[in-house]
Order: C-alpha cells, then structure tokens, then sequence
C-alpha cells in the first residue's frame, strides 16, 4: 500500500512540474525533448503533459481515498475536478480569491 506521505509528495512534485510548464520554466521535460523547444507548440505540448500528470496523481489519490485538494486553493481544486486544461486554468492558475472578488470591483 502507498504511504500518504509518498502520495502527498507526489502530488506536490506534479503540481510544483505543472506550474513550472505554466510559467515556462524548466522542467524535466526540457531534458527529454531538447529539440521541441524550437517549435511553437512545445509550450503549449509541455503544459498538456504537466497537467496529465498532475491528474493521474489526483486520479490515484482518489482511488486510494486519500486527500488533495488541501494543496490547492479551492478555485484549482475545482479546476482539476472538471478535468479540463482550458485557458482560463492557464490564466487563473494563480489568482486568488480576493483578487476575484465582486466585492472589490467598483
């Protein structure tokens, strides 16, 4: 059986990889493909691995019963619930909730 501990700091490694993609820092994947990083798509290509990792991980966390979303704010743990990398995960990743809020607009 996987330790929590193992599981928790697999899910940190697959969130810190994602946001690295979404800040298009390095990442492993820069060492596997080298050559991708003279094409247009390669960002776009190493956010989508990223993120199917970081799902696969949610994915065993959840057959296993064992908790996420406390290293997520609630805004990406509802982002990974629907499964979907869209642009608004790509541009909201970070934002926080008060940043959101209605309650400052105006």
């Amino acid at each position: 059986m996987l330790s929590t501990e193992f599981l928790s700091a697999k899910l940190e490694d697959a969130k810190v990889h994602f946001e690295r993609a979404l800040d298009c820092k390095h990442t492993e994947f820069d060492d596997l493909y080298p050559y991708m990083i003279e094409h247009p798509q390669f960002f776009w290509y190493k956010r989508y691995v990223a993120w199917s990792e970081l799902l696969t991980i949610v994915k065993l966390c959840d057959e296993l019963e064992q908790e996420w979303k406390s290293h997520f704010t609630e805004r990406q743990a509802e982002y990974i619930a629907t499964r979907v990398m869209s642009s608004r995960v790509l541009d909201e990743w970070y934002e926080t909730e008060t940043n959101d809020s209605k309650e400052h607009v105006g």
